[in-house]
């Protein structure tokens, strides 16, 4: 498919159907259409072989992409050869990631539903939807302009040509979340009767982010006071306690070592100790619940969104945030006061995958170890049953301060006057849901 355009597609099409129609030579001219055709096809692809070219190229990749959100870059191509290249086409190469057996039965492409029973079973849109988007990306191809040679000659004397290289933009259309993993580029040359392309392959690896989809949202003021966080605030760079200091003290039995300030006791003749602050700030928790078995379904990349937009929310400097999810293990990122910053919670959320053999009890005891020092929660649920019932009246047992989202294709029945924190967010108008939520 890449040696060939798409009118040496319809010369390959014909020379089937030619020979197909032309086994009686007594009866029909259609061999001669063969003949034709196959002449042609063997020309192209003997003067392929003949193709010879040196080309070097450099990306110029953005930090992160968005899902679902175009973008450009550019790509420095050099000619290093002595010969002007003329009607090249870049292609670039990504790795497909072909999904597991697993997967490929739990999966449900888009439209799945209208489909007929027959394609539902065997299954090849859904294989060829996964393998489309296991590329992570879609790039369109660009047609180069002449490229000049790097090295001219002029008479016996070799120049160096500053000019034989240039720049060009590259369109990506991000089709996931995650890494997208670029191998390399193709430069395609086509013969003179464009039907088949002699190819130039270069390895060039190199990785892209893309972050979840976001949506607009505001800031969301969570009732709740400060508490008291043991140890202090742990900076991103910092083994150990980082307290506020607040002044110099006598030593007491059971004060610890570290905190002795050695050259007050140097000058005062007796053990003089540093006196800290306690911290006391807010805390807030953002729940993801990834208890689900459609890995890569709608549901789900929705409430990995609606993660998101509340990790970039507007919020005071002085509230930490804790994302916590269950992966292969339990998980818990902070951001805030000088630990790490919105940025890498959306890296986190990028690479989230699905639990769909684990139950929903396997996020209480992450969440729990956490309530003695949290003000307020976030919950982004894809359910409302028992489990997930269970774990939103624990927290308010204990007071604290809730927000709750559920997303759904349908209509739930929630008791309001029981759980007014709780909001359900349908899949088809989630943006206008979160917008009314903020106000």
């Amino acid at each position: 498919m890449q040696h060939f355009t798409k009118a040496g597609l319809l010369v390959f099409g014909g020379l089937i159907a030619a020979g197909v129609f032309g086994i009686d030579t007594q009866k029909t001219v259609a061999y001669q259409l063969f003949s034709f055709l196959l002449v042609l096809l063997l020309l192209a692809i003997i003067r392929s072989w003949f193709f010879r070219v040196r080309l070097t190229a450099q990306r110029d990749l953005p930090q992160f992409a968005t899902a679902g959100e175009t973008l450009q870059y550019r790509i420095q191509v050099q000619n290093n050869t002595r010969k002007l290249q003329r009607s090249l086409i870049l292609r670039e190469n990504v790795k497909l990631h072909p999904p597991s057996f697993e997967t490929f039965l739990q999966a449900k492409e888009p439209g799945h539903e209208k489909r007929n029973r027959f394609d539902n079973y065997v299954g090849y849109p859904r294989w060829a939807w996964l393998m489309r988007t296991s590329a992570g990306a879609k790039i369109a191809q660009q047609s180069l302009p002449p490229i000049p040679p790097s090295l001219m000659t002029d008479e016996k004397l070799t120049i160096k040509n500053d000019n034989s290289s240039f720049s060009i933009k590259m369109t990506l259309t991000p089709l996931r979340r995650g890494y997208v993993h670029f191998t390399g580029m193709t430069f395609a040359c086509p013969d003179p009767f464009g039907l088949f392309n002699a190819l130039y392959a270069i390895d060039r690896p190199d990785t892209l982010l893309v972050l979840p989809k976001r949506y607009p949202v505001g800031e969301i003021s969570l009732s709740g006071s400060r508490k008291y966080q043991r140890g202090g605030v742990y900076l991103a760079m910092s083994v150990g306690d980082a307290e506020e200091f607040v002044s110099l003290r006598e030593y007491r039995p059971g004060d610890p070592l570290r905190h002795v300030h050695w050259k007050s006791w140097a000058k005062a003749g007796k053990p003089i100790v540093k006196e800290f602050q306690d911290e006391f700030f807010v805390r807030h928790a953002l729940i993801l619940d990834t208890f689900t078995d459609q890995a890569g379904g709608e549901l789900f990349e929705a409430a990995v969104s609606v993660a998101a937009s509340f990790a970039c929310a507007p919020r005071s400097h002085e509230v930490l945030l804790d994302l916590m999810f269950v992966g292969t293990q339990a998980y818990c990122f902070t951001s805030g006061r000088g630990l790490a910053q919105t940025d890498k919670l959306l890296e986190m959320l990028a690479c989230v995958e699905v639990c769909p053999n684990k139950p929903f009890e396997q996020l209480n005891p992450l969440v729990m170890g956490h309530l003695a020092s949290l003000s307020g929660c976030v919950c982004v649920l894809l359910n409302w049953d028992d489990s997930r019932q269970h774990l939103i009246q624990s927290l308010k047992n204990f007071g604290i301060s809730l927000l709750v989202v559920v997303i759904s294709q349908t209509d739930l029945e929630i008791d309001s006057s029981k759980f007014p924190e709780v909001h359900v967010l349908h899949l088809d108008t989630i943006a206008a849901d979160l917008e009314k939520l903020s106000i």
